[in-house]
């Protein structure tokens, strides 16, 4: 289905969303005084558009004891499409991987890893070394966190 302009509502609705996608339809349309079968019917094609990829629930990483949480810059040893693809097929399975981006500049791909304490992160350091091609990796730990926000701007 061919995306569509984004109108004042539909910004709306999103806003609401990503603050807490729990909203039912009657409580959306209650706040944005339409019909709920209106909001429906906006929140299912926002959902076939791909504005909305998919419904979360956001966990407390300290109660689930992932409370170690480091970036780590990999940077492997040449870039042709079979390298690249290979480690990108390769680190979507390990679970300690939250994210995973290809980037520019002095290193190839910067992942987002969640472990309960070093010694999980040290097992997850001896698995990413067996990966082929990689030339190095650079990890980071996060002391203290001063803004993890989930929303886009709109």
């Amino acid at each position: 289905m061919a995306t569509t302009t984004l109108d004042p509502t539909d910004i709306a609705l999103l806003k609401m969303l990503q603050t807490d996608a729990s909203l039912t339809s009657k409580e959306l349309s209650y706040k944005l005084n339409k019909s709920i079968a209106t909001i429906h019917e906006r929140v299912k094609r926002l959902k076939e558009q791909g504005y909305i990829q998919r419904v979360v629930a956001i966990l407390d990483r300290k109660k689930i004891n992932k409370s170690l949480i480091a970036f780590s810059q990999v940077l492997l040893n040449d870039h042709t499409a079979e390298t690249l693809t290979t480690f990108e097929k390769e680190i979507i399975k390990f679970p300690e991987v939250m994210e995973c981006f290809q980037m520019t500049g002095m290193f190839d791909f910067l992942l987002r890893i969640a472990t309960s304490d070093m010694e999980e992160y040290h097992h997850f350091y001896r698995k990413l070394g067996t990966l082929p091609k990689i030339t190095s990796v650079q990890s980071f730990f996060v002391l203290s966190e001063t803004k993890s926000n989930t929303e886009y701007p709109l």
